[in-house]
């Protein structure tokens, strides 16, 4: 006996498909004269061979797999394991004896669940094994263990080509095919080609803006199924993935990766321009900006630009007035977050951001970031129009001020405008010592 049963409804496609097959071929006239008919014939013994196929999906690979791979769907065992699969997707291919080729496919069929080297998970009937961190049932222990795998992170399945690991064995099956150098698969709307008709079919919807998986509860929809399972996570409170060395738990497994590199000390991207590295993509991505003078995000009120998002949020706050963050101790409130901390600070007098090099101590990061500069020389913004660089943003945006002549500091004494605040805090003074000298005069006189 099996060591994994087939079950009834197995059985029953299995037979449709044979059914499928004592149908005689057409002749070979018929075939010159309708080739749509042929190809929809063909079609009908893909969809039962898909059919088939999908019964051996109902793994756990949906539920406790690695999300950051695409889903593995039918056409993806189709592409790996059946050459019928292929045909419809290859240009010019020949048309072969089809009783051979079906039987290699019914063949292919039957051995897929050796082929793919693991068992169905199918949890019908009674669960008994629950998961004791996220709560989950299953109706064995094996499932119970592989399912444990999304939480402890084991990934015990590596791939020899690039050493990447997997959950399941059904996972590095599929992320084997991205290795095979053919790219028989090719995007008819914009060339790209793929090794595998899945990746093709899930690529397609950046084209036609399809997104099939939607959210029950607040009706957001999303074109891969991984995106809907951490979307998901904002309406349960799910947090799955713990680190190991402090206890702090994350909704996805990729900001845990994030996480553990403030521990280890990881800085995997580096800036090709500068050489600068950092432990997270969107941090480099932000960063080469500076380089760039790249601006994406602009204020709809005033037209002013922004490298980032969040800067844009808070310059909004300028126009609206919104102050959200508030001192508990003074009562006074902020627009940023981060001006409270550092507002905090003038309570506490605590400096916790310190130099590595000379000891002196700063309050704000920002203020050691740019200390180490006089340490190491570095002055990573540049003028676009005459080269002179600067170790700090803001000594930039002054000079700028000097090709374009814009004066925005103003007195409200006399009107006297100046382009930068310092002059404008100097020119005050001259007005302090008239009118000291002014009163001072008067009492003489009265007096």
């Amino acid at each position: 006996m099996s060591q994994y049963p087939e079950t009834p409804q197995i059985k029953e496609e299995v037979t449709e498909f044979c059914t499928s097959l004592d149908q005689k071929d057409p002749e070979p006239s018929q075939i010159k004269e309708e080739p749509e008919e042929l190809c929809t014939s063909q079609q009908k013994e893909q969809i039962v061979l898909n059919q088939a196929t999908d019964t051996f999906l109902l793994t756990s690979t949906d539920k406790d797999g690695d999300h950051s791979e695409l889903e593995p769907n039918r056409d993806q065992l189709l592409s790996y394991n059946s050459p019928v699969a292929e045909s419809p997707h290859q240009e010019g291919s020949k048309h072969v004896d089809s009783g051979s080729t079906r039987n290699a496919a019914l063949k292919k069929i039957r051995n897929l669940r050796s082929d793919l080297k693991v068992p169905m998970i199918i949890d019908k009937g009674d669960k008994r094994f629950s998961c004791e961190t996220c709560g989950k049932r299953f109706s064995k222990n094996s499932h119970l263990k592989v399912h444990m795998r999304a939480h402890t992170g084991d990934k015990p399945y590596s791939c020899e080509t690039c050493g990447k690991s997997f959950f399941q064995n059904t996972t590095l099956l599929f992320h084997m095919t991205t290795h095979n150098s053919e790219k028989a698969f090719c995007c008819n709307r914009c060339g790209k080609k793929f090794n595998r008709s899945d990746v093709l079919y899930v690529h397609m919807r950046t084209h036609t803006g399809e997104r099939p998986y939607s959210c029950n509860t607040c009706g957001k929809s999303f074109s891969h199924k991984r995106c809907l399972t951490s979307h998901m996570r904002t309406h349960t409170g799910e947090k799955p993935y713990s680190c190991d060395r402090c206890g702090k738990r994350f909704s996805e497994r990729s900001h845990l990766t994030e996480h553990m590199r403030t521990h280890t000390g990881e800085r995997p991207y580096s800036c090709k321009a500068c050489g600068k590295s950092f432990s997270q993509s969107s941090s480099l991505t932000k960063h080469m900006r500076t380089h760039t003078g790249e601006r994406p995000y602009s204020c709809d009120r005033c037209g002013k630009r922004f490298s980032e998002r969040s800067n844009l949020t808070e310059h909004i706050r300028i126009h609206t007035g919104e102050r959200p963050y508030s001192c508990k101790a003074c009562g006074k409130s902020f627009s940023h977050s981060s001006s409270l901390i550092n507002h905090r600070r003038t309570h506490t007098g605590e400096k916790p951001c310190s130099c590595k090099t000379c000891g002196q101590s700063f309050r704000h990061n920002s203020n050691l970031t740019s200390h180490m500069r006089t340490h190491t020389g570095e002055k990573p913004y540049s003028c676009d129009r005459c080269g002179k660089r600067f170790s700090e943003r803001s000594n930039l945006t002054e000079h700028m001020r000097t090709h374009t002549g814009e004066r925005p500091y103003s007195c409200k004494a006399c009107g006297k405008s100046f382009s930068h605040s310092s002059r404008l805090t100097s020119h005050m003074r001259t007005h302090t010592v008239i009118a000291f000298t002014q009163m001072m005069y008067f009492n003489t006189n009265l007096f």
